[in-house]
């Protein structure tokens, strides 16, 4: 995959209404990634801030995300050993055990974290359990996915996208960045 872009945008559409703008840089031993994402969704708006490091295989390292809703504001950080051990602000989280990679509600970027890591092969599965940050809350759960590598189509690549928790799946298009282009339902890449 191509050196990554200094920044990168989506309009929120379907699902919500809103937009996220992300910037990109190489640090030492990896990426380091802040964005800002927004929405209203269900008639109700909510901002999300949030700030990630990689490691250079794009095994996710250590997550600050800080929420704002109606609800109230929530801000946590998450860190991950790179074996599918979690803490959540200092706290080991049990039940996150086996996430590999953070997936943020907010975010259609997030969903570059396992194809960048696994960087799978046309034809091959690949299941990515995530550390899932709700949007409104900052709430973490686990969330089980999969990926199905299909044929590049029209120079992008494309992956049959499942979580079946979320009752979701769909076709997702990547550009020669490994970052999303087309998420169907829920974001469209600007620039």
């Amino acid at each position: 995959m191509a050196d990554l872009p200094s920044h990168a945008a989506w309009r929120h559409e379907g699902a919500r209404t809103g937009f996220e703008v992300l910037f990109l840089a190489r640090v030492d031993g990896g990426y380091s990634f802040e964005g800002y994402s927004t929405g209203v969704e269900d008639a109700r708006p909510w901002a999300v801030n949030y700030a990630i490091v990689v490691d250079e295989g794009w095994g996710t390292e250590w997550v600050e995300v800080t929420a704002r809703s109606p609800q109230g504001n929530r801000s946590l950080v998450l860190e991950h050993d790179g074996a599918g051990h979690w803490r959540v602000d200092g706290e080991t989280a049990g039940d996150l055990a086996g996430c590999m990679d953070v997936d943020l509600e907010a975010s259609a970027f997030t969903n570059a974290l396992p194809i960048r890591r696994l960087n799978p092969a046309v034809g091959q599965v690949t299941t990515a359990r995530a550390a899932w940050v709700r949007a409104r809350d900052a709430s973490v759960e686990p969330l089980e996915q999969s990926y199905e590598r299909v044929a590049d189509e029209g120079g992008l690549q494309g992956y049959d996208y499942s979580a079946p928790a979320l009752d979701f799946s769909a076709r997702l298009a990547y550009d020669r960045h490994g970052l999303l282009v087309g998420y169907p339902g829920l974001s469209t890449r600007v620039t």
